[in-house]
């Protein structure tokens, strides 16, 4: 299986932390020269550190913030021009506040859009002129269950991430046959930041303990635990290795087998 990513350079968003910075370490061990991107310099500085440089590989990173599409835009291009072109692209953000998709003003539904949706335009159309120049692309959309089955409490993260997911499979459709393949990993209950801001947010508005929560959610899943972000890091470089080349416009699940449905 050919798994190498020698030569090839990544751009991870959302890298300082959790997943994202879970796939930064994967690539790298796959060979891959990774930039991450992310708003805390001095988190991104510590993630460099870590990336081991083997030979040929050089780390980097970015400092932006996904919902400020120019700054993003242009310090992408920029890392272009000077590091060469992008063959790797996790598109990876931070999840939206939960609550109900009915008490959601539409100024929640514009800021997360633009989060999210226009974030990814942005990036996708900066990197996908070199990934056409070079016959390989992998573009890799960090969403969530919520695409498959609606995560109870989380309305606009349901709404926006259906929508990435809708972008991606009709990107995956134009790009394809310039060696670029587009897919979407939905991570379920993973051991992050953000789940320990969910179980919070549910103990807090039902009155039960974290612990009680917590315990709930494992319930529910068929694997008896939370996810593990290396997990996650793991599909999302096999997602970008020549081994997945013929794997295109698919959502796949990694969440210990919780969503009901195929």
């Amino acid at each position: 299986m050919n798994l190498d990513l020698g030569g090839k350079r990544a751009l991870v968003c959302g890298g300082s932390k959790g997943i994202g910075r879970a796939a930064a370490a994967e690539l790298a061990l796959l060979g891959a020269s990774v930039t991450v991107l992310a708003r805390s310099e001095d988190a991104l500085k510590e993630v460099v550190a870590d990336l081991d440089a083997q030979a040929g590989q050089t780390h980097s990173y970015i400092v932006a913030d996904s919902v400020d599409t120019e700054e993003v835009e242009w310090k992408v291009k920029q890392s272009i021009a000077s590091q060469g072109i992008i063959h790797i692209l996790v598109n990876n953000s931070g999840g939206p506040p939960a609550g109900a998709a009915i008490e959601a003003s539409t100024h929640d539904y514009a800021a997360i859009f633009t989060q999210h949706m226009l974030f990814g335009q942005v990036l996708a159309q900066a990197v996908v002129p070199g990934m056409r120049e070079a016959k390989y692309g992998r573009i890799i959309n960090v969403l969530s269950t919520s695409v498959k089955q609606p995560v109870r409490g989380l309305g606009v993260s349901n709404t926006i991430r259906g929508a990435v997911a809708q972008w991606a499979k009709t990107l995956a459709g134009e790009l394809g046959g310039f060696g670029i393949t587009v897919n979407n990993i939905l991570p379920g209950a993973t051991d992050t930041g953000r789940m320990k801001e969910i179980i919070a947010g549910k103990a807090k508005k039902s009155g039960r303990t974290e612990d009680e929560v917590k315990a709930e959610e494992i319930a529910a899943i068929p694997a008896g635990r939370f996810g593990n972000p290396d997990e996650l890091g793991a599909a999302i470089a096999f997602l970008a290795s020549p081994a997945a080349a013929y794997i295109n416009g698919i959502n796949l699940p990694v969440d210990g087998g919780r969503t009901s449905g195929l």
